[in-house]
C-alpha cells in the first residue's frame, strides 16, 4: 500500500524539529547555567559591598561606642543610609542597648517573590567593636541589613537578557544548521525521490535516476548511481523474462510456420473485431481462402515445397492486405481467413476477394521452379449471416467447402441471394468496360418544349444501352454501378462527345437547339471536368450557351466549395446549369444561393400525381413560386397529360418536357418530331 507523501512525514521536517528542541533545551540550560551563576557573583558582590562598607565606617563606630558618643553613634548610622541597599543600621553596646539606630522599610517590588528564595528579602552583616591596643575588649557591635532587591533588580534584568538571548542565538544557530543540513542532505534527497518516483516500474531502465549537482562524488552520488545500476539490471532481467514471455505466447498464439495468429487467437481477435463492428454500425466479412489441390502438392513437389508455398502465401496476404482494415489467420493445413472491416457493402468484400484470388494466383518460385497455384474463397458477412464468432467462422467454411465442389478459382457467398447479386454487379462491371469499346451504348432525346410559346427549345440527351445478350439495360441498374466503380468519368464524357456532335449537327440543318447533358457527381469530383467540357465544345464549335448541364442535389454535397467553384467557373464560360431532380435531395436554399443556377427541374414523382396528391400538388406549386421568386426558369419533368401541361402553364412553369409531348426519341425521329410539333402548332392558331 502506498503512503503519501505528506509534509510531515517527510524527513527534512522531523530533523527540523528535533534541531529546534535541542536548539532551544541547549539555550534554556545554557542561559540557566549563566543566570545561575551570575546570581552566585551578584551574591558574593554584595557581601563583599557590606564588608567594604562596614570596613569603612568600623573605625568611627568603635570611637563612638568607646566614648559613648551617642551623636557620633547616629551620624555613623546616617551616614550608611546614603546606600540604597542599607534598610537598617544599628550601633549597640554589648548589652544589647543601642547607641546608634535607623531603619526603613524593604523596598516593595514585584519580583520579590523570585528573587527573595535566591537572595533572601534582607541580608544582617554583624561586626564586633574593638580597639587595635585593646583586641580582647568588645566594646558594641555594628549591625547593618542589606535589602537585596536592588542587586536583584539588576540580576534579574541581566538574567531576562541573558536567557532570552541564549535560546535565540541558539534557535538561530539550529535555523542555520537546518538550512545547511537541507542544503547538502534533504533538498538532494527529495530530488532523488521525485526522480525514483518517475521510474517506469514495467521499464525501470529507460529513465534513470538523476545525481542532484553538486553531489557527482560524494555518498548521494555513490548512492545514485548504484542504484541507477540495479535499475539497469532490473530492466535487462525484466527485458529477458518479457523476451522468454513472448517466445512462449507467440509459440503458443502463433502458427510456426507462417508466423500468422493460430485459430485459437484468430477467434479472440474474431471478437474483438465484432465487438468494434457493432460500436460503429458497420459490416465485416469473414473469407475461409482454401488453396487447391494442396494435397497434391505435397504428393508431387514433397512436404518443404509445400511448406515454402504456404509461407508464400501467408507473405503474399500480409503485404496486399497489410492494413489496419484486416485481420490475418491461418486456420490450419491450406486454410487462411482474411477479416475486413468497416465496410460499406458486399461488393467491396467481392473486390477484397478477387484481389485475393489474383495475388494467389501469381506464380511462385519454389526452390528454383515455378509452381501455378489457385484458391477458393467462402464468404460469411456480420451482421446478416450471424452475429456470433462461432457461427460466422462455421458459415464461411461450411461456403468454402461448397465453392470447392462447383469448381476452382472463384468465390461464393454464403446467402445465395447476395451471392447472385454480387456476381451479377461483378459481371455488370465487366460488361461495362467493354460496352464502350463493343458500341453498345447509344442516345436518345427527349424534347423540352417552353408552355409560353409552345415551342422545342431543347432537347436532354439520355444514355441508352442495349446488351448483346441481356437486351436493354435500364440507366437505373447500370449508371450506379458505373459511378461506384468510376467508369462514369469515360462515359460520361464519351455522352458529352455525342451530345455536341449531334448539337452541332442540328445546327447546321438549321435547327439550333440547347442540348441538356447530365454531369455525375463523380465527374464533377475530376479536377479536369472544366477544361474537358470546355474542350468538348470547342471541338464542335458549339456556343457555350448552347449546352446545359443538369446537376443532382447530392452530387455537390462531399465537398460543396470545389463543386460550387467548378460550376462558376463553367457558368462564367457561358454553359447553362440545372439542378435535376429538385425537392428529391436536401433542397437547401443555400445551396441555391452559392450555385449559378438558371434552371430547376421538378422531379416526375411530383408531377405524375399532380392534381390527384394534394401533397404532389402544394410540392410543385412551392417550387414553381420559388422559382419565381429566385429569378430562374422551373422544367417540369414526366408531364403526361394535357391536364398537367394545362396547369402547368396556368402556374408560371414555363418548361416542361414528358410523355405527353414525346418519349425520348433517336436522332432522326427527334428531327421529325420538331418538325410536326410546329407545325401543328402553326395549323392550330390559323
Amino acid at each position: 500500500m502506498k503512503s503519501s507523501f505528506e509534509v510531515e512525514h517527510r524527513l527534512g521536517y522531523r530533523i527540523l524539529w528535533w534541531i529546534l528542541a535541542i536548539a532551544l533545551i541547549s539555550g534554556v540550560v545554557v542561559s540557566s547555567v549563566q543566570v545561575v551563576l551570575d546570581a552566585r557573583r551578584v551574591s558574593n558582590d554584595l557581601n563583599y559591598q557590606a564588608t567594604q562598607t562596614i570596613a569603612m565606617v568600623e573605625d568611627a563606630a568603635t570611637q563612638a561606642v568607646f566614648s559613648i558618643d551617642s551623636e557620633l553613634a547616629q551620624q555613623v548610622v546616617d551616614g550608611l543610609f546614603a546606600i540604597e541597599a542599607v534598610h537598617l543600621a544599628r550601633i549597640v553596646h554589648p548589652d544589647g542597648e543601642p547607641l546608634g539606630h535607623r531603619q526603613r522599610p524593604l523596598q516593595e517590588t514585584a519580583f520579590r517573590p523570585v528573587t527573595d528564595p535566591i537572595f533572601e528579602s534582607d541580608r544582617p552583616f554583624r561586626t564586633h567593636l574593638v580597639r587595635n591596643t585593646d583586641t580582647g575588649t568588645v566594646y558594641g557591635y555594628l549591625e547593618v541589613h542589606y535589602d537585596t532587591a536592588p542587586a536583584a533588580r539588576t540580576w534579574l534584568d541581566r538574567a531576562t537578557v541573558t536567557f532570552a538571548s541564549g535560546v535565540a542565538t541558539a534557535l538561530i544557530l539550529g535555523m542555520v544548521l537546518y538550512f545547511v543540513f537541507h542544503l547538502l542532505l534533504t533538498r538532494p534527497l527529495l530530488r532523488i525521490v521525485q526522480s525514483v518516483k518517475q521510474v517506469d516500474p514495467d521499464h525501470p531502465d529507460d529513465r534513470l535516476v538523476g545525481i542532484p549537482a553538486g553531489h557527482g562524488r560524494d555518498e548521494l552520488g555513490l548512492w545514485v548511481n548504484a542504484t541507477n545500476n540495479l535499475l539497469v539490471a532490473i530492466g535487462d532481467s525484466q527485458k529477458r523474462h518479457r523476451e522468454a514471455e513472448d517466445r512462449v505466447s507467440r509459440l503458443s498464439r502463433y502458427d510456426q510456420l507462417t508466423g500468422l495468429p493460430s485459430r485459437e487467437t484468430f477467434m479472440e481477435l474474431l471478437e474483438r473485431d465484432i465487438r468494434e463492428s457493432q460500436k460503429r454500425n458497420r459490416l465485416l466479412s469473414l473469407m475461409v481462402c482454401g488453396i487447391d489441390d494442396f494435397k497434391s502438392v505435397n504428393e508431387q513437389c514433397g512436404f518443404r515445397t509445400g511448406d515454402l508455398i504456404l509461407q508464400t502465401v501467408a507473405d503474399r496476404l500480409t503485404s496486399r492486405l497489410g492494413s489496419t482494415r484486416f485481420t490475418i489467420a491461418r486456420l490450419g493445413s491450406d486454410q487462411f481467413v482474411v477479416v475486413e472491416k468497416g465496410l460499406r457493402d458486399g461488393f467491396q468484400a467481392a473486390d477484397t476477394a478477387e484481389r485475393v484470388l489474383a495475388c494467389l494466383g501469381e506464380p511462385m518460385m519454389v526452390e528454383d521452379q515455378s509452381v501455378a497455384m489457385s484458391a477458393t474463397i467462402g464468404i460469411a458477412m456480420f451482421p446478416s449471416d450471424t452475429d456470433k464468432a462461432d457461427r460466422l467462422l462455421q458459415s464461411a467454411e461450411q461456403t468454402m467447402t461448397l465453392a470447392k465442389q462447383n469448381g476452382h478459382a472463384h468465390f461464393q457467398f454464403y446467402v445465395a441471394s447476395i451471392d447472385q447479386e454480387i456476381r451479377d454487379r461483378k459481371q455488370m462491371e465487366k460488361d461495362l468496360a467493354q460496352a464502350l469499346v463493343n458500341r453498345e451504348f447509344h442516345l436518345v432525346y427527349q424534347p423540352q418544349i417552353n408552355l409560353e410559346s409552345k415551342r422545342v427549345i431543347g432537347a436532354e440527351a439520355l444514355l441508352r444501352w442495349e446488351h448483346p445478350s441481356r437486351g436493354f439495360v435500364p440507366p437505373d441498374d447500370f449508371i450506379p454501378v458505373a459511378e461506384a466503380n468510376g467508369s462514369i468519368v469515360e462515359i460520361g464524357q464519351w455522352v458529352l462527345e455525342q451530345a455536341c456532335a449531334q448539337a452541332a449537327h442540328w445546327a447546321a440543318e438549321g435547327t439550333p437547339l440547347r442540348i441538356a447533358v447530365n454531369l455525375s457527381a463523380v465527374q464533377l469530383r475530376q479536377d479536369s471536368i472544366v477544361t474537358d467540357i470546355l474542350d468538348t465544345l470547342r471541338r464542335h464549335s458549339i456556343p457555350a450557351g448552347r449546352l446545359e448541364l443538369e446537376v443532382t442535389e447530392t452530387s455537390f454535397m462531399t465537398n460543396l466549395s470545389d463543386a460550387v467553384a467548378k460550376l462558376h467557373r463553367l457558368n462564367q464560360a457561358g454553359i447553362n446549369i440545372a439542378v435535376d431532380d429538385f425537392g428529391t435531395g436536401y433542397s437547401s436554399l443555400t445551396y441555391l444561393k452559392q450555385m449559378p443556377v438558371q434552371h430547376l427541374k421538378i422531379d416526375k414523382q411530383f408531377i405524375r400525381d399532380l392534381l390527384v396528391n394534394e401533397d404532389d400538388t402544394r410540392i410543385a406549386n412551392t417550387i414553381i413560386d420559388l422559382g419565381k421568386s429566385l429569378n430562374l426558369s422551373v422544367v417540369a419533368e414526366g408531364v403526361e397529360t394535357a391536364e398537367q401541361e394545362y396547369y402547368l402553364t396556368q402556374r408560371g412553369c414555363k418548361l416542361a418536357q414528358g410523355y405527353y409531348f414525346s418519349k425520348p426519341l433517336q436522332p432522326r425521329d427527334f428531327e421529325t418530331f420538331v418538325q410536326d410539333f410546329h407545325q401543328q402548332f402553326v395549323e392550330s392558331n390559323v
